[in-house]
């Protein structure tokens, strides 16, 4: 069993960054693929970003490729999210999850944080 807790959402403005963490509990969390979701109120929760277990592998949705980047710290049981060029449609809850694989579907994902607000105003 893993247990995820993300970190580092908070109020920027529209240009700005911000470097979300999902810190992870459970000693198999090298073996799986991280994803990142967010959910804007109202909406569906969507894919964002995923990386495969070694961080050999990287998928971005189409709206955020060249401004945002995942990657993984396996020594440190940490996945992060850098994010850059902020936009306002980028506020939304992000949450992390794992899976087998790096999908890009919600519902191929087992274990869930409980996400971090991120905001950006104009």
């Amino acid at each position: 069993q893993v247990q995820l807790v993300e970190s580092g959402g908070g109020l920027v403005q529209a240009g700005g960054s911000l470097r979300l963490s999902c810190a992870a509990s459970g000693r198999t969390f090298s073996s799986y693929a991280v994803g990142w979701f967010r959910q804007a109120p109202g909406k569906e929760r969507d894919f964002v970003a995923a990386i495969t277990w070694s961080g050999g592998i990287t998928y971005y949705a189409d709206s955020v490729k060249g401004r945002f980047t995942i990657s993984r710290d396996n020594a440190k049981n940490t996945v992060y999210l850098q994010m850059n060029s902020l936009k306002p449609e980028d506020t939304a809850v992000y949450y992390c999850a794992t899976a087998q694989m790096p999908y890009s579907k919600r519902t191929m994902y087992d274990y869930w944080g409980q996400g971090t607000q991120v905001t950006v105003s104009s």
